[in-house]
């Protein structure tokens, strides 16, 4: 097997303790690396063949019925082009962790929860990048960290698996933007809305292609293009 370099494209939703909202997803497109160029080149055609500027930042809060067939078309280019595949976490109720029980801060089970999203994508001997999208002030310091627990965890000491961890900001990365609109996919059904027939049509495009339950339920183990892993205390997996 030949080593290849891997890029994995990081969001997350609803992530801080107390925003006060139940549901909580990570997640992240991956593809190689000699891709990107390649598939960010393919985004730009689908914008324009919609009128849709260049600049425009593909979000899932920016998903509307005007919009509606670009998105569409967006969502078919993931689930067709072979380079791409989605992991994600959901974390149906955070509500009720205790970290405190774990002697751990929420920052700590954060860093886990990375883990957890990555660690069936990480497959040496191949390398990969991890780009994460930034948040806020303190992203500097986090990211080094996460670096560190991920290296920690494969026993990747030297960072020759993972190579880097590195903030960059949605706007620069379509493959991040994808990765924005699949977390939203997976937290609007997760939340049991309706409000938007547009969001509706996309989750059901995913449904139609993936499986009725694939953004609510644990993925099989060797699920490819789209894995998700329903996470709950203590380990376990619904």
């Amino acid at each position: 097997m030949s080593a290849r370099l891997i890029n994995i494209y990081c969001d997350e939703s609803c992530h801080l303790e107390n925003d006060r909202e139940k549901v909580m997803v990570l997640g992240g497109v991956y593809c190689d690396a000699d891709q990107t160029r390649r598939i960010a080149s393919a985004i730009r055609g689908i914008k324009d063949r919609h009128g849709i500027s260049p600049s425009f930042e593909i979000k899932w809060t920016k998903v509307s019925n005007g919009a509606l067939p670009f998105y569409r078309e967006l969502i078919a280019f993931f689930l067709n082009d072979p380079s791409l595949h989605f992991r994600g976490v959901l974390i149906p109720d955070k509500s009720i962790l205790d970290h405190g029980a774990h002697d751990q801060s929420h920052d700590e089970w954060y860093y886990k929860m990375y883990f957890f999203m990555l660690r069936y994508v990480f497959k040496p001997p191949h390398a990969y990048n991890v780009y994460v999208d930034i948040k806020d002030t303190r992203g500097s310091d986090k990211v080094q960290r996460l670096h560190d627990v991920l290296c920690n965890q494969i026993y990747d000491f030297d960072h020759q698996t993972i190579r880097r961890v590195q903030q960059i900001r949605s706007h620069e990365s379509p493959v991040l933007q994808l990765a924005d609109l699949l977390i939203g996919a997976v937290g609007y059904e997760n939340r049991d809305l309706s409000g938007s027939s547009a969001k509706l049509q996309l989750i059901k495009d995913l449904k139609v292609r993936l499986g009725d339950r694939i953004l609510t339920r644990t993925s099989s183990f060797g699920a490819e293009k789209f894995n998700l892993l329903r996470w709950v205390p203590n380990g376990g997996v619904e």
